[in-house]
């Protein structure tokens, strides 16, 4: 069974509602459609400090063996200031603590899973951030399907949030089923046919 794990980085603890909150379950949805089993978790409901460490005695051992769990890793982050969340970037940063780590053939630990990205903002800057987070995944030994982002940015200087939206717009709904289906795709190849050793 292919399994994904979502990765919320909005700022606010939950029960607060939250557009990338609201984007990531979207995504899940059209991957549980797929037969992708899935979990949904928000980096602040935990004790994720920041470094560039497996361990620092928080929270972040319990995250990393869900991601390392999982076939497929969705990252959800809001725009902030034109850069991913704070909470999106620590995530990366204590991933980066296993960059040097390999499997028995000498590849990176996430060779062969797949990430994506949901992205909601009031203004531009999703290309930016997807190309930000999309390099330092690659970096990391993740791998990316065509169409790995989705995302909705409102009006400039616009106070809309996503969540308030009444209906979701069609390219963006586009665009979420286009992300599932490829990292659905992606995931299961490689499960059957794994990068080669190192």
């Amino acid at each position: 069974m292919t399994r994904a794990l979502a990765v919320v980085c909005t700022l606010t603890q939950s029960p607060a509602r939250s557009s990338s909150q609201l984007l990531a379950d979207q995504v899940m949805t059209e991957l549980q459609a797929l037969g992708v089993e899935g979990d949904t978790l928000r980096v602040a409901d935990f004790d994720v400090r920041p470094g560039v460490a497996v361990d620092l005695g928080d929270d972040w051992p319990q995250l990393r063996e869900k991601v390392l769990a999982a076939d497929i890793l969705l990252l959800a982050t809001p725009i902030w200031l034109g850069h991913p969340s704070s909470l999106c970037q620590r995530v990366l940063e204590r991933l980066n603590a296993d960059i040097s780590e390999t499997d028995e053939q000498g590849r990176q630990l996430p060779s062969g899973k797949v990430a994506a990205l949901a992205v909601v903002g009031n203004e531009d800057g999703a290309h930016k951030v997807s190309a930000d987070v999309f390099q330092g995944l690659n970096d990391l030994g993740f791998s990316l399907a065509p169409g790995a982002v989705t995302y909705w940015v409102g009006e400039a200087q616009h106070g809309t949030d996503y969540q308030d939206l009444d209906n979701t717009p069609e390219s963006v709904a586009k665009n979420t089923r286009t992300l599932a289906a490829n990292a659905a795709h992606l995931a299961r190849t490689l499960r059957v046919s794994p990068y080669p050793p190192n």
